[in-house]
């Protein structure tokens, strides 16, 4: 065993060599001080379905050192999920072993990872929905570990050490985390920007931590034990390891780090390491072992597909079950009913929507960062409790002043499955958040960003909390969803809109300041409206003399604008931009006739966006400098966001 233990693990290290080499790009020198491990948590403890890498209750691995991606590569071409052709296309064009392990690509993978730190904190969310679904649906249907492997620079990354921080306050003793210190990054050794005690830290964070030889095999089989038998605290396996080990004379270098090692170097280690000098050697005993536990993994999915279906007779758990795999697009929501003409804050909105759908979307778990009562989520904390705090049934993820660890929680809550999750803040935060934004985009997850409090009309707080451009600068991203609504009406739409996508997150904006209700009975469109991102909430007869275009509060400044006009003028309500944009031209061209060049845009944030909606000649009320501290009264009079100026400076051009 020992001995094919060894050559499994120098197989592994040639085709990291090798693939790396081919692709003339990649990191060999962490993916091969990492190999040991790797190889005896694949070969040995994780529990999957060989047959189908998607099963509910498998072993999750996170590579959160993702630049060590032909190690995993490596692995799963053992498992039988990748071709030898797969690993000899790492890094090109349409391949599934693209330079980092990208979900949606490649089966096996777990998460999209890269950026270094957050496949650590997507760790600490796929823990958590495994903890809250295994006290929802029993731990004979929900009981699996989470395995992350993580590297120097991921540690060093402040996101890893606040999602630890909630990982050992919430408990989640099934994650076990091997942290690869060989002690070296691109740059050079890490002493250079680096003097921490990692083991001190983690056991002041509430984690359990091992100290290991990282290429001692008994050793890294008995640390993997020791985690997987510690319930009451996460595990953190601090592998001693040197970069690029078994190199024949590149050992310890950081020039391993990011580099492909040259010919005469590979040749050289893989004599060193008993390999043949073939290039993608995989012998048939190394894959025999490797799979040698096939058969009884396969029994245990199978075992457990019996056991969820027999427990489909019981009516609460078949219930529950439906929720947790209920496709999101057939989701039942009754949202709550508003008093045309009433003021309310969008913010406000969104938590009576809250409280109106929480009893019956059991699978919403999320929280604000700190901000309960700003962000109008202290109802949902109070009636369901703190997650780990209050026990694992909890639904409210209390994080803390953690945006960042918060959103990488969420997205990875999101990759394990069977939960909606949410995550609020002031929008001016979202900033923290936007990396981990930019991957639940790149990785094709519905989660939901609640950002209030989201212009000037903040106020009195002044500009450090007053958004300017975080609006416009979100619209960036790819494939995020922007919805920023007029009012009550159009906060529940929105809502709606992000809760049933599949593949696309999104980012609602809502108000501190109160704004009216719009009646559906004045205003038909509300209701259907913001499905297309923007339509027409009040037209006039015949062709519009002009258009007005706004979103959110500004939505309300249109319409008292349009009064002050004996012209025809059309009101477009745009709480998406993302979603109008993706329209048949014949539906835009509909809501903004060309020949209708006469428009002006209002937004509370940044002007320049607008421009592709009004032409570089058109009318775009917004600002493009910092608030300052005032009642937002004062500030929309300072700032010109009133009828009359908008009505002026519509005037003034056209």
């Amino acid at each position: 065993m020992t001995q094919l233990t060894e050559k499994t693990v120098a197989v592994v290290k040639g085709l990291i060599m090798d693939g790396v080499a081919k692709a003339n790009s990649g990191h060999p020198g962490g993916a091969m001080s990492s190999a040991d491990y790797a190889t005896i948590l694949f070969s040995e403890f994780l529990n999957f379905n060989p047959d189908d890498s998607k099963w509910f209750n498998r072993d999750r691995f996170i590579l959160s050192a993702g630049h060590e991606s032909m190690l995993q590569y490596s692995l799963l071409h053992l498992s039988g999920f990748l071709s030898m052709d797969d690993l000899k296309a790492f890094r090109q064009l349409s391949s599934l072993t693209p330079g980092h392990p990208e979900v949606h690509l490649t089966p096996g993978v777990e998460a999209t990872t890269g950026p270094l730190g957050q496949g650590f904190a997507m760790s600490v969310g796929f823990a958590a929905a495994e903890a809250y679904l295994r006290e929802k649906l029993g731990s004979d249907v929900m009981d699996h570990y989470t395995y992350v492997l993580a590297s120097d620079g991921d540690i060093q990354e402040p996101i890893a050490l606040g999602a630890a921080s909630l990982a050992g306050l919430w408990k989640l003793g099934k994650i076990v985390a091997f942290y690869d210190s060989n002690k070296i990054q691109l740059a050079g050794p890490c002493c250079k920007v680096d003097c921490t005690n990692h083991k001190e830290i983690f056991e002041g964070l509430c984690w359990h931590v091992i100290e290991v030889d990282g290429h001692n095999h008994d050793e890294i089989r008995a640390a993997i034990k020791a985690g997987q038998l510690e319930t009451e605290k996460p595990t953190l396996i601090i592998g001693h390891t040197t970069m690029a080990k078994g190199a024949a004379t590149l050992e310890g270098s950081h020039k391993t780090h990011g580099e492909p090692m040259k010919a005469d170097e590979i040749a050289a280690t893989k004599k060193k390491l008993g390999l043949p000098a073939e290039d993608f050697h995989v012998p048939a005993d190394v894959v025999d072992a490797f799979r040698a536990r096939f058969d009884g993994l396969r029994e245990t999915a199978a075992a457990w597909q019996n056991g969820v279906d027999a427990k489909l007779a019981d009516a609460a758990f078949a219930e529950m079950w439906g929720h947790v795999t209920r496709p999101r697009p057939e989701l039942d929501i009754a949202w709550p009913e508003f008093t045309p003409g009433e003021s309310m804050a969008t913010r406000k909105a969104w938590g009576t929507c809250l409280d109106a759908v929480m009893d019956s979307l059991p699978t919403l778990v999320g929280g604000s960062a700190d901000l309960d009562p700003s962000n109008q989520t202290m109802n949902f904390r109070n009636t369901y409790g703190d997650f780990g705090v209050d026990g694992y049934g909890a639904r409210n993820l209390a994080v803390g002043v953690r945006e960042f660890p918060m959103a990488a929680i969420m997205n990875g809550m999101q990759l394990h499955g069977g939960l909606l999750p949410f995550g609020a803040t002031f929008l001016t935060f979202s900033d923290y958040c936007r990396n981990a934004i930019r991957m639940s985009a790149l990785q094709e997850l519905p989660v939901l960003y609640v950002f209030t409090h989201d212009s000037f009309w903040v106020g009195e707080d002044g500009p450090t909390h007053q958004p300017i451009e975080h609006v416009s600068s979100l619209r960036l991203i790819p494939d995020l969803i922007d919805l920023r609504p007029a009012d009550a009406n159009e906060t529940k739409a929105c809502l709606d809109l992000a809760l049933k996508h599949e593949t696309k997150p999104s980012a609602i904006f809502l108000t501190r300041q109160g704004l009216p209700i719009l009646d559906p009975a004045e205003y038909p469109a509300v209701t259907d409206g913001p499905a297309k991102g923007g339509y027409v909430l009040k037209d006039c007869e015949g062709t519009p003399d002009l258009i007005l275009i706004a979103s959110g509060s500004e939505v309300s400044l249109a319409l008292e604008t349009a009064k002050l006009f004996k012209r025809k003028v059309r009101v477009v309500s745009m709480p998406s931009a993302k979603l109008f944009d993706e329209q048949p031209d014949s539906y835009k061209n509909a809501v903004l006739p060309p020949d209708v060049t006469a428009r002006a845009a209002a937004e509370a944030g940044r002007t320049d966006y607008w421009y592709k909606y009004v032409g570089l000649g058109g009318v775009v009320l917004g600002i493009d400098h910092f608030g300052a501290s005032a009642p937002g009264k004062v500030l929309s009079d300072k700032y010109g966001f009133t009828p009359e100026n908008f009505a002026r400076m519509i005037r003034e051009k056209y």
